[in-house]
């Protein structure tokens, strides 16, 4: 019996919230980003793949994401390659699935990650009709974001996504801004910031790329451990001093929310993982984005529920070991609590006495930490007084820590 036609498992309701990144075209993207590290999942996946998430599978992940939800909210995130490329039709198809399978006084709310060059009237305004956030990839101005996201034809991008930016905005909706800090955004980073705040971005995040080929040698768009701690300062020190009531940025509100004594949202500040699953376009579901690899494949969402992969034995080892595999450097460090080692995709430098396991970014981000973390204190304090947090800019103007 073939897999599409198999009866699934049934449900396992978990009691805590997963994240589900669902693939609907896989590593399918019309931009050829240089440091894209999923447009070479196509490896994976016999020739003539036709990367489409086909309505089975799509009923299939639905159905069992709301059945093994804690609710009365499920999340649903759409993510890629491009997750634009499937079409409007699969979005339409989508939602109708969830409202057949939502248990009544629950609710589905739905991500959309997207390069943004698709965008156009349509698709923004089923968009705002539903709901949907969107996240929306954006590397800056023209010189720098161009350099890394051409298209599949080598032609620019920026024109195209600020049309997106500024047709989501003409619909009501207003995107959370996904910046990558590559080797080229590090070289420049209040002239990155300046750019989103001309822009008028409301929420901004910067992830760090780390690359490495087959062979493990780093891709030339890595960034390094030094540079990505110097951006973060720079950047931060502007914000703070200035636009903490203008713009949020989310590297710094998460260290923000864990000096304060809250746990983390973001997996790569959380001492484990392994609640960030994925569902690929055939419906294959692994242990996380950074980890789609024929090792890491839990099982198949026809046939296998959600709830059982994501508290199943080998993913609760997977995120442990986040944890329980840190260096004693890293173990005796004064700012892990924040840093929590970072994501384990990047654990394959060498600790100083010789122990493997270290994040190549681990001075940047100890840089930063230890830098933010007076300021991050005092916010945090003034937070918990019921003062706004916008209060640390005056005092600092009227301080000598300019």
């Amino acid at each position: 019996m073939s897999a599409s036609t198999t009866m699934p498992a049934p449900s396992v309701r978990v009691a805590e919230p997963f994240v589900v990144m669902a693939k609907p075209v896989g590593p399918v993207c019309n931009l050829d980003c240089g440091y894209c590290y999923y447009l070479r999942k196509r490896d994976l996946f016999p020739a003539g793949e036709s990367f489409r998430m086909s309505h089975d599978v799509l009923e299939a992940y639905v159905r069992s994401f709301i059945e093994s939800s804690p609710g009365p909210v499920v999340h649903f995130v759409w993510h890629g390659g491009e997750p634009m490329a499937a079409g409007l039709d699969f979005y339409r198809d989508a939602v109708a699935l969830q409202e057949r399978h939502l248990p009544p006084g629950w609710i589905c709310l739905n991500n959309l990650q997207t390069n943004g060059s698709l965008l156009d009237d349509e698709w923004c305004a089923f968009l705002a009709e539903r709901n949907f956030s969107v996240g929306l990839s954006l590397d800056g101005p023209a010189r720098i974001h161009d350099a890394g996201r051409p298209d599949r034809r080598g032609r620019p991008t920026h024109q195209r996504v600020l049309r997106g930016l500024q047709l989501l905005r003409a619909h009501g909706v207003e995107p959370d801004v996904l910046c990558t800090l590559n080797a080229r955004t590090a070289t420049a980073p209040l002239e990155v910031y300046d750019f989103f705040l001309e822009q008028g971005v409301l929420w901004l995040q910067f992830l760090p790329v780390v690359v490495r080929d087959a062979a493990g040698d780093l891709s030339p768009w890595s960034v390094g451990a030094g540079a990505a701690g110097e951006f973060l300062c720079a950047v931060f020190d502007r914000w703070v001093r200035h636009d903490v009531d203008r713009i949020g940025i989310q590297n710094f509100l998460e260290a923000l929310l864990v000096v304060a004594g809250a746990p983390a949202n973001l997996c790569v500040m959380a001492p484990t993982c392994g609640r960030a699953l994925v569902v690929e376009h055939d419906g294959g579901v692994y242990a996380c984005d950074h980890f789609v690899e024929p090792a890491r494949r839990l099982g198949d969402v026809r046939t296998d529920s959600l709830g059982a992969l994501v508290s199943s034995r080998a993913q609760t080892a997977f995120g442990n070991a986040k944890q329980d595999a840190l260096p004693a450097f890293c173990r005796s460090c004064p700012v892990l609590f924040l840093c929590r080692g970072g994501c384990p995709k990047d654990r394959f430098d060498t600790a100083p006495g010789g122990e493997p396991g270290l994040n190549h970014l681990c001075a940047g981000y100890r840089r930063f930490f230890e830098h933010a973390l007076p300021h991050l204190e005092r916010m945090a304090d003034l937070a918990g007084t019921g003062q706004p947090l916008g209060a640390i800019m005056a005092e600092l103007a009227g301080s000598r820590d300019r």
